[in-house]
């Protein structure tokens, strides 16, 4: 019987930076998560973070001491927030708070935690935390493009209800997403058994983060979420997409500057921020605002269009009468990514499809390709066991004309949004 591969955190060396936000008790949680995979912790609290969750109790969960002063006598007769810095295989950041993400992004140094994050040449690993007001202020994003540009790996913010009185994005992403984030952010960085020294190079993505302006002058289309084609006036054909890898596109586009038009089906999910949102509910709806969004240097189609919708719509409710449904009859709704990349006057510079999967995802993409004529297909495992539908994580596939397969590991949707407009504009400049 052959052994259960190692988990990518088995041995490895965590720092793990808490910041001062309610969301400071899933630390906790986290540095569980991550021991249960095979990593150390060592815990680095701010002044903040000790208000909601003590040093004693991380230190306790970590089995490592917790540090929190930049001049504890002990630890800086040795340098110790240098020594912090490099002995390590990584830093994570959780929760990170707008004040830890702004120190990070001006290179302001004033406590234990900012001082490492400056110092330190490791990989590092944010999950942003905070109101949904600062999160959506122009400072903050500005400020996450900048780390995005430094190579800062983010995952989260999730949606969802906050502390305060209020509903949407800003909740710090959950301990086993972090985890998962930190083992995929790990699996492609190098393994040093020596140490980090102070010439070594922080581990970059191997697909480089969009800057802010990379795209700056582009217009990039982007469709998301599912369609929903009516039966009767309270019944529908729809499926089970969230949307979220479409609106992180979107947002990921706009981060590096592009103008961004988002047509998207019946979601559940805030619009991204920067970004103009047009909603629709079928197929047809989809098709009309997408070619009224053109012209467009790229065009992403993510949405998960119903291949088919009912002939005829009742204008009234189905009701039972005790003889059996009729047959519901189905015609096919119109193709809008082959429509849009067979376009011979205004046909985008770069027409990217998703393939969502059940069985066979690289050969059905394959094939998907050759059929829609368009530039790129992602293609993903959306089957009951991939967890992609409504999930936060994604593992995709890049196929490319000529039948090429690129895989990238199982990674946040917003770092796949991220890497994937990176991608784009790497298309687009060849």
């Amino acid at each position: 019987m052959s052994e259960a591969p190692a988990s990518p955190l088995a041995n490895r060396r965590i720092l793990l930076v808490v910041g001062g936000g309610i969301a400071a008790y899933k630390a906790l949680d986290l540095i569980r998560r991550l021991r249960e995979r095979g990593a150390t912790v060592r815990p680095l609290l701010t002044k903040g973070a000790q208000e909601f969750v003590t040093p004693l109790a991380a230190a306790a969960l970590a089995g490592q001491p917790a540090h929190t002063d930049l001049f504890d006598r002990a630890d800086e007769a040795e340098i110790g927030h240098i020594k912090l810095a490099r002995d390590a295989d990584a830093v994570v950041v959780a929760p990170a708070t707008a004040n830890l993400m702004a120190r990070m992004a001006t290179g302001h140094a004033p406590d234990l935690a900012s001082t490492v994050l400056l110092a330190t040449t490791l990989p590092i690993l944010i999950a942003p935390a905070m109101n949904v007001a600062m999160w959506a202020h122009p400072a903050t994003r500005r400020n996450l493009a900048t780390l995005l540009a430094d190579g800062v790996r983010v995952v989260g913010p999730n949606a969802g209800k906050m502390a305060e009185p209020e509903t949407g994005p800003g909740r710090m992403a959950e301990p086993v997403e972090i985890a998962d984030a930190v083992a995929a952010m790990l699996a492609e960085a190098p393994r040093e058994t020596e140490g980090f020294g102070f010439l070594a190079g922080r581990a970059k993505p191997p697909i480089p983060t969009p800057t802010p302006t990379q795209l700056a002058g582009l217009r990039v289309l982007v469709t998301s979420g599912p369609t929903h084609e009516p039966i009767d006036p309270v019944r529908f054909i729809a499926n089970r997409s969230s949307g979220r890898q479409g609106h992180a596109i979107a947002a990921a586009a706009a981060a590096a500057g592009a103008t961004v038009t988002l047509v998207s089906g019946p979601v559940a999910i805030p619009d991204p921020a920067g970004v103009t949102v047009v909603r629709v509910e079928t197929a047809r709806e989809m098709l009309a605002a997408v070619e009224a969004a053109l012209p467009a240097s790229i065009a992403v189609f993510t949405a998960a269009v119903a291949d088919w919708r009912p002939a005829t719509e009742t204008g009234s409710k189905i009701k039972k009468d005790g003889s059996g449904p009729a047959p519901l009859a189905l015609v096919e709704n119109p193709d809008i990514l082959a429509t849009i990349a067979a376009r011979t006057t205004g046909r985008p510079d770069l027409v990217v499809g998703f393939a969502a999967e059940t069985d066979t995802v690289i050969a059905h993409a394959q094939a998907k390709i050759a059929r829609k004529g368009c530039d790129l297909i992602v293609a993903n495992d959306v089957s009951e066991a991939g967890g992609v539908m409504g999930g936060g994580t994604n593992t995709v596939h890049l196929i490319a004309r000529d039948g090429s397969v690129e895989t990238w590991p199982t990674l946040d949707k917003d770092e796949v949004g991220r890497r994937l407009v990176a991608r784009f504009t790497e298309l687009l400049q060849r």
